[in-house]
């Protein structure tokens, strides 16, 4: 096995537990870096590391770099100098195809957790991944070079969730529905678990999978509730989401459908920013001819997502609900891991919201370094092997439950 040197870019709540995942496994890789245009933020992500005695390897310390991730020319000259084999982009949804081709132009495998997304469009019409990274399948084909999309929690692990049914539990696939509740507080007024400027962006549409085909609802328009393993019943919405986009060209199921759990009191802030104009991302001028892109007021306002960590307490639970048949008979299965804010707090000085979309990343490098996923093209999680991954995840944080609901309302649960 090949150590090979990896790039971390980014230096928000999700690249910090991801920088501590590529401490715990040092003996993996060969020379790790962190980069950021914020040399401060790689600095407090570092000293983390250090008061949680998180090397496995204690001489062997992870490097930062300053870098602009939307500098193309600045990306490749940094993989160049460092003979970096491995980028797993962290970095803001907005940085994707600069990282992308920075990696294509190198030979560089390429990781990351979310769809790309252009500032001055908000939810594009599906499939959303055709519109920008899907574009560059054939020339990462040509060039053997891995490139492993969408490779978080919610895409990412949900969607092994999906290729691990279909491998094992059904024959058929008929409904997949996407669950993910957070059931902890963190103890403030208002406060977005991750960027609030992607956040926000996310719930301007509804675009959802039913029936074989794409359809565009009202946001937070369906909602239902859901007695979810540990947490108990939670309201959740009808959302549109990243997995949808490859799932519904990946998988043969009639409905694919993602639904996210949303409290009274964030949905009533919510609706007044959004009636306000305030979560608008194209530019308004203020009385003194200023030029302001009102979400970036509202996200400058909002608490940074690292800082809700040392009070967080709770558990969040995401999972897939998989209705099909095996064998003639109709199946149904909830695969889903629940994760505790306060555990994470204790492990890596992070939130369970960051752990979960964290953790996977690292586990997809590792799967690389180690031969499972290096697929010399680009894919998406649910075209791969799911087995690995998920057995992976159990080792480093993230453990997989399955439970079987039975038509006679017998329930039984297993963990992987």
């Amino acid at each position: 096995m090949r150590k090979r040197n990896v790039l971390l870019v980014g230096a928000g709540g999700v690249a910090h537990v991801a920088a501590h995942k590529l401490a715990q496994n040092n003996d993996l890789f060969g020379n790790i870096f962190i980069g950021s245009r914020s040399i401060d933020s790689c600095k407090q992500v570092l000293e983390s590391i250090e008061r949680k005695n998180n090397y496995k390897i204690s001489s062997k310390k992870i490097q930062i770099k300053q870098i602009d991730a939307l500098d193309v020319p600045e990306m490749i000259k940094l993989i160049k100098e460092l003979n970096i084999s491995i980028t797993i982009n962290l970095a803001s949804a907005f940085c994707n195809m600069s990282i992308l081709e920075a990696c294509i132009e190198t030979g560089c495998a390429y990781i990351d957790t979310a769809i790309h997304e252009e500032p001055n469009k908000v939810c594009e019409n599906p499939p959303w991944y055709a519109n920008y990274e899907w574009k560059r399948k054939d020339r990462c084909k040509d060039k053997g070079i891995t490139a492993i999309l969408g490779a978080g929690f919610d895409p990412g692990v949900v969607n092994a969730y999906v290729a691990y049914a279909k491998k094992h539990f059904f024959d058929v696939i008929d409904t997949i529905d996407i669950m993910d509740v957070n059931a902890g507080s963190h103890g403030k007024y208002f406060a977005t678990n991750f960027d609030p400027e992607i956040n926000f962006r996310e719930f301007m549409k509804v675009w959802t999978w039913i029936g074989k085909k794409w359809v565009c609802k009202p946001v937070h328009s369906e909602k239902k509730v859901f007695d979810f393993p540990v947490v108990g019943p939670q309201t959740i919405y009808l959302t549109g989401h990243d997995e949808l986009h490859s799932l519904s060209k990946n998988i043969d199921a009639n409905s694919i459908r993602f639904w996210m759990g949303f409290g009274d009191h964030y949905l009533n802030v919510f609706n007044v920013l959004k009636n306000l104009g305030l979560l608008s991302e194209k530019p308004v001028k203020t009385a003194e001819g200023l030029e302001v892109v009102p979400l970036k007021i509202v996200k400058a306002c909002l608490p940074d997502p690292k800082t809700l960590a040392p009070n967080y307490v709770g558990n969040t639970c995401i999972g897939d609900l998989i209705i099909g048949t095996k064998d003639g008979r109709k199946k149904e299965f909830f695969i889903y891991n629940v994760c505790n804010h306060k555990a994470c707090y204790e492990e890596v000085e992070s939130q369970a919201i960051s752990y979960t979309a964290g953790v996977p990343a690292v586990a997809t490098a590792m799967l690389i370094v180690k031969g499972d996923w290096d697929t010399k093209t680009m894919v998406n999680v649910e075209e791969l092997n799911p087995d690995p991954f998920i057995n992976l995840l159990k080792d480093i944080g993230l453990p997989t439950e399955t439970i079987k609901v039975s038509y006679s309302k017998k329930n039984s649960k297993t963990s992987r």
